[in-house]
């Protein structure tokens, strides 16, 4: 049976993917988007919308990366969190692009119909008015964008000095791990020592407690047969 950490890390990368399409798929569409101008800002909104959806899913995978007992699945977790952020700054970048190619045709297509006719004055207003809209919307866009790149090269260079500790710490154990066994050795040396000396010990015990036995023998033969 999956552990419930395991599962949730699985349906995190499911979910991530999923928004990463979802994503992909509307920056399609505003590239595709010729106006008018409520269209593009309702595709903007549901962007806007996917990218924190998206977000949030890498924030958790990456908190569940960190919460890994094995070193080496939360490094190799952190690893996905990064590229899946990656994918994700790319993204953006897409999104920006879409919204210039999605501008420059509803730009050309006002421009085609003030060319076809009408009362100049108000086409000229009207056009105005929408221009004045769409940079308003895009100058929104944009700085939307900004702050997301922001923010993500913020984590990025958060999760870099975690990893910078994380392996700091690794060296630190590693360092005292060398001395640990050099003070094991030492001490199995000298228990080993200790070993052969307790038993020089008892030997040289029992050759005094022999010659002691012996020489009172010989002392209480002497005394009570003086003959023999």
């Amino acid at each position: 049976m999956a552990a419930p950490q395991d599962v949730h890390v699985r349906i995190c990368n499911q979910e991530i993917v999923r928004f990463d399409l979802e994503v992909k798929a509307l920056i399609q569409d505003i590239r595709d988007c010729s106006g008018p101008l409520s269209e593009l800002t309702e595709l903007n909104t549901k962007v806007k919308e996917k990218f924190q959806q998206l977000r949030h899913r890498i924030q958790e995978l990456e908190q569940s990366a960190r919460e890994q007992d094995k070193e080496s699945e939360k490094q190799l977790l952190l690893q996905e969190v990064e590229n899946h952020k990656k994918q994700m700054l790319s993204n953006q970048t897409s999104w920006r692009k879409a919204n210039l190619t999605c501008k420059i045709a509803i730009d050309n297509l006002e421009k085609a119909e003030l060319l076809q006719g009408g009362d100049p004055l108000r086409q000229r207003k009207t056009t105005k008015e929408s221009l004045a809209q769409t940079s308003s919307t895009i100058t929104e866009s944009l700085m939307g964008i900004s702050r997301m790149m922001s923010q993500q090269v913020q984590q990025s260079e958060e999760a870099m000095q975690t990893l910078v500790s994380s392996s700091r710490t690794l060296l630190d154990a590693n360092e005292e791990f060398k001395s640990m066994s050099g003070t094991i050795q030492l001490g199995r040396k000298l228990i080993t020592k200790y070993n052969r000396r307790e038993l020089t010990d008892k030997l040289l015990i029992f050759l005094a407690l022999a010659l002691f036995l012996a020489t009172v023998l010989y002392i209480v033969k002497k005394r009570l047969f003086p003959f023999l």
